[in-house]
């Protein structure tokens, strides 16, 4: 007896869903490809009409691409909700959240003014583009910095103290030195400076006038170099560690299933590995 489940999807909605979800086929890739282009022109659209030179004079244009733009959005939001079994589950994961964010920024400036520059959360859309180019072969050197990363995190952990104890230290003598007609105002701002210093980002919004501040400040940035080096040194040599066999370089499916969107599926899946659905 074949106890396997039966996709009783009518065959154009099983296509649709494979043209605007899946990237297997050749259809889907072309989709996938003219909708990034899509949300690069639409997030240069706004980009441009909030450059006065271009708004005051193609702002009518630039306001009607918008418009195309939304709409075509919308479509393509209302094709998902079409396709999946389950839109509820669709609408309310986080990629539905984001096409469904694609279009609301747009009904939204009917109503408030300077709100159409939230259309630039489109931009978020294009974290679609690790899927469409098959990336997933990547996602194995993900994980091997990923796991350089966690194994350091201790070491990492004990040299952020080590730094912040400093800063705060450091901040305060400053503090003393100084004093608030230098603008070291308190211990929180002089604290704010040391950060500025040691990660030699160097702002100028204040500075050491005494002698004795500018010295403690002058062995600040030089600390400055080295401790921006020693997170880096500590992660490098976890990484050129040899690699313990037992790290398998993952493939994944590009199938995402249709009733609760999960995707990385092993090549050789028949069934999501979430919900049991067939695939």
């Amino acid at each position: 007896m074949n106890l396997q489940p039966r996709d009783t999807a009518p065959s154009w909605k099983r296509a649709g869903y494979r043209v605007i979800f899946e990237s297997d086929t050749r259809a889907g890739m072309v989709f996938d490809v003219l909708l990034l282009a899509v949300i690069v022109l639409s997030v240069a659209t706004v980009m441009l009409d909030s450059v006065r030179a271009f708004s005051s004079r193609y702002g009518t244009l630039l306001r009607g691409l918008e418009w195309f733009f939304t709409l075509l959005f919308l479509l393509e939001y209302l094709a998902r909700l079409l396709v999946v079994r389950r839109p509820l589950a669709y609408a309310f994961s986080w990629l539905g959240l984001i096409d469904f964010l694609a279009t609301v920024p747009a009904l939204a400036a009917l109503a408030l003014t300077g709100s159409q520059y939230l259309l630039a959360i489109r931009t978020l859309r294009l974290l679609r583009m690790f899927r469409i180019f098959k990336l997933g072969q990547f996602v194995g050197e993900g994980e091997f910095i990923a796991s350089a990363l966690k194994a350091s995190r201790y070491k990492i952990m004990v040299f952020l103290t080590a730094v912040l104890t400093m800063t705060i230290v450091v901040g305060t003598l400053m503090y003393v030195v100084e004093g608030g007609q230098n603008g070291f105002t308190s211990i929180p701002k002089s604290v704010y400076w040391a950060v500025v210093t040691v990660t030699t980002v160097g702002y100028g919004d204040i500075s050491p006038v005494t002698v004795l501040g500018q010295t403690l400040a002058s062995l600040l940035m030089i600390l400055g170099y080295a401790i921006i080096a020693v997170p880096t040194g500590i992660v490098s040599a976890q990484m050129v560690a040899p690699r313990a066999a037992a790290w398998p370089e993952p493939a994944f499916k590009l199938a995402i299933c249709h009733v609760c969107q999960a995707a990385d599926h092993r090549p050789d899946a028949e069934f999501c590995w979430r919900c049991g659905e067939r695939l």
